[in-house]
């Protein structure tokens, strides 16, 4: 049970981190969230668990935060705050794919003793990284898209822009994990897992966005009234739009 109790955590402080930046920075700590989303995702991805009775990547619950991120940002913000993130988990994981290949050319002290488990860990970070930004592009864009279409739809049909949240941020989220789900672990692990362990993963990945995509339906709510009381932005004092 340790890896299911390891998971919930993950999932609670995660989550918890998202709104507590979004309280004290507002918007401006959603995006530094983004970035840390992006960076922490991009290296737990290398782990592969057991857990609830399905092997899995570790990555899993950080990345959906970052849909939570974005679904905050185009409930409360805009749609035009929900993909600046998008663009700034793209330019985050380019400057660490860059960082990160530039450390493996060095070459290293005698005395030295980390550069060894840095080779292990990156010298497979330009496929990942790929995948996380062939995954993260397609499917966040998607996400902000079917988010703000699903607004329009409930909008007009019954005239009220508050009601339904549950329906856009459940409904864009859902339908862009699979995309997502499917894009990311086809490049980041075809030809490195066998075809079993492959399904299991990307089966398994999609069941974890499932209940993190449920989950984080009360996240976005409690966001919401967050914004509205004027309660976000504490330690920069930002004012609402």
């Amino acid at each position: 049970m340790l890896n299911e109790l390891l998971l919930i955590g993950s999932t609670l402080l995660i989550f918890g981190s998202v709104l507590l930046a979004y309280r004290l920075f507002g918007r401006v700590g959603l995006y530094a969230m983004t970035v840390i989303t992006a960076i922490l995702a991009n290296i737990e991805v290398l782990m592969l668990v057991d857990g609830f009775g399905m092997e899995q990547t570790l990555g899993n619950v950080t990345f959906a935060a970052s849909f939570l991120i974005t679904d905050i940002l185009s409930e409360n913000e805009g749609e035009r705050s929900a993909k600046t993130a998008v663009w700034l988990g793209v330019f985050t994981s380019v400057v660490m794919l860059a960082f990160t290949q530039y450390w493996l050319v060095y070459r290293p002290s005698e005395n030295d003793w980390a550069s060894p488990h840095i080779h292990a860990i990156f010298s497979t970070t330009p496929r990942l990284l790929l995948a996380s930004l062939s995954g993260y592009v397609i499917s966040q864009r998607f996400d902000v898209w079917l988010y703000h279409r699903w607004w329009s739809f409930t909008s007009k049909k019954y005239g009220n822009n508050r009601r339904f949240l549950w329906l856009r941020n459940n409904g864009s989220t859902l339908i862009s994990q699979i995309v997502n789900t499917v894009v990311f672990n086809l490049i980041a692990f075809a030809g490195w897992y066998g075809a079993k362990t492959l399904v299991s993963v990307i089966l398994s990945s999609y069941v974890i966005f499932i209940f993190t995509s449920l989950l984080d339906t009360p996240a976005v709510y409690l966001a919401r009234r967050l914004k509205e009381g004027g309660r976000v932005g504490l330690l920069t004092k930002e004012k609402d739009a």
